[in-house]
């Protein structure tokens, strides 16, 4: 117990006996600094005292699928800062591979008392993937936002950029310089945001009088790597223009681009998705377009604390709109091919 103690209060900055009248729940204890001492043993790993483990704590889990996507930091920064100008603490939780999967990471947020949680990115977005931890969070009446696309059964709100309006940037630009054989490089079959990507390039290629077959789409896992490996094919049809469904798949595809002899833009097209960290400084630099993270971030927070002060918030989709960042990867189709 004293070294708990002890603990707690050189992380609150507080005496030993202040920890313990909030602990034993004495008076005598302003509610800021009764917060803070609760916020510590949480954050530390301690369990609190029965009398007051019916209280949540003012953390706030953050689930994301990894962190080697650049997206995925960006999206931690804002949503961390944003929580902490609202008085919580972010606890972040990212998973790996074969390590602690996302239901691993539910049940320990809830054992910690967790305000609530913010997923970006996970297994809400794909239709094949486990979903039972969901409806457990929805029984416990948990305050919970997801950030961007999910399958229709969570009634969860959501924050999402628009992956239709994407599309229709990527590739209006594309046929706008001349591409007239344009490929596509998208997320799993069973994953949403690939699957409105999708419909909407095929509506948009229709309007647009371009040819996009079930040859022109390939499937990706999100990584440079596998972006290479899946551009192979497409490369060997022979499109001059590729939309890829994140900035990682679209280094990937320069990368087979080069490898195959070919050169970025004049030969190939690139066009990334996110718009993350450093795009400007790849070569060439890629174009994409940008989720405008900021703002979604800020949102999931605001409707994520109204939920946790007990008002009501809509369930439906709050949709915001990305940005078509034109950089060096995509130029005029080559002439040949006009």
């Amino acid at each position: 117990m004293s070294r708990r103690l002890a603990e707690v209060a050189r992380k609150v900055g507080v005496s030993e006996a202040t920890v313990s009248r909030v602990l034993n729940g004495k008076p005598g204890v302003s509610e800021q600094t009764r917060e803070a001492v609760l916020t510590a043993l949480d954050v530390l790993g301690y369990e609190r005292p029965t009398k007051l483990r019916g209280e949540r704590a003012r953390l706030v889990g953050l689930v994301l699928p990894e962190l080697q996507n650049p997206i995925f930091p960006a999206f931690a920064e804002v949503v961390g800062g944003a929580l902490a100008q609202q008085g919580f603490t972010p606890v972040l939780c990212t998973q790996t591979a074969g390590g602690v999967s996302e239901a691993d990471y539910v049940e320990l947020l809830l054992g910690q008392q967790v305000s609530g949680i913010v997923f970006a990115g996970g297994n809400y977005a794909q239709r094949d993937a486990a979903h039972g931890h969901y409806e457990r969070l929805s029984d416990r009446h948990l305050p919970v936002v997801l950030i961007n696309a999910s399958i229709e059964e969570l009634a969860f709100p959501r924050v999402s950029c628009d992956d239709e309006v994407a599309i229709e940037q990527a590739l209006g630009h594309l046929v706008a310089l001349g591409h007239t054989r344009v490929g596509l490089v998208l997320g799993p079959a069973d994953h949403v945001p690939s699957e409105r990507k999708l419909h909407a390039a095929r509506a948009v290629a229709a309007r647009l009088g371009v040819e996009l077959g079930a040859g022109d789409v390939v499937r990706s896992a999100y990584s440079l790597e596998s972006g290479q490996a899946a551009a192979t094919r497409l490369l060997r049809e022979g499109v001059t223009g590729i939309v890829c469904a994140s900035d990682p798949i679209a280094l990937g595809v320069i990368r087979a681009a080069r490898r195959a002899g070919l050169r970025v833009p004049d030969d190939v097209s690139v066009v990334g998705y996110d718009d993350s960290a450093f795009m400007n400084c790849t070569e060439p630099p890629l174009t994409t377009v940008r989720q405008p993270i900021e703002p979604m971030g800020r949102a999931a927070i605001d409707l994520l604390v109204s939920q946790i002060n007990g008002a009501a918030v809509p369930q439906d989709e709050l949709l915001f709109e990305p940005e078509l960042v034109v950089r060096g990867s995509t130029a005029p189709a080559p002439a040949a091919t006009r």
